[in-house]
């Protein structure tokens, strides 16, 4: 099980249409923290490319690695707890990502469920061609990654509860009462 000694930044990571943005969102509201969408922050160009159907090479993701790593460390500099969306499908991705505090949230599932949820998503510059080269990219993460893994099988507010269980976080709500 991921351990921090702070309140953690949680980096919500797999292929696309594994949930990442709505387990994110509903995780940032229960619990109160701030919340950055990992998509809106990629340079224009990567969103042309990948709207496109041409899918980002690592020179293309550096940029866009570098701009949530700095988010990230603007929150876990203040102690301040949070929770990003990124792919961060690589190793060597999360490694410009990790630090003190930072906690890998892997949304898993089989390319046929992943590929029915995206089949189903409407107005995302991500075109279901490229989950192919999503999962060629994917490397898991390993036990020496600070990190828990998640079976997207639930609904999302059902797997937002069982990432706040796991860790043993506390809701916003249960703070004040």
């Amino acid at each position: 099980m991921a351990k921090t000694a702070q309140q953690p930044v949680l980096v919500i990571m797999g292929v696309s249409g594994s949930g990442k943005s709505t387990v994110a969102g509903l995780l940032a509201g229960r619990l109160g923290w701030d919340l950055a969408e990992g998509d809106d922050l990629h340079p224009a160009s990567n969103v042309a490319k990948m709207q496109a159907g041409e899918p980002l090479t690592d020179e293309d993701r550096w940029p866009w690695l570098e701009i949530i790593a700095e988010w990230i460390r603007e929150h876990t500099a203040a102690g301040t707890p949070a929770v990003v969306t990124c792919s961060a499908l690589k190793k060597r991705y999360r490694d410009i990502l990790r630090g003190e505090g930072v906690v890998f949230v892997f949304l898993q599932g089989s390319k046929d469920k992943i590929s029915d949820r995206l089949a189903s998503r409407h107005g995302h510059f991500m075109p279901p061609a490229l989950l192919q080269s999503q999962f060629d990219a994917l490397e898991e993460p390993t036990e020496d990654e600070n990190h828990i893994s998640l079976c997207v099988s639930a609904s999302p507010a059902e797997e937002a509860q069982e990432i706040i269980d796991r860790l043993h976080l506390e809701a916003a709500d249960a703070a004040t009462a």
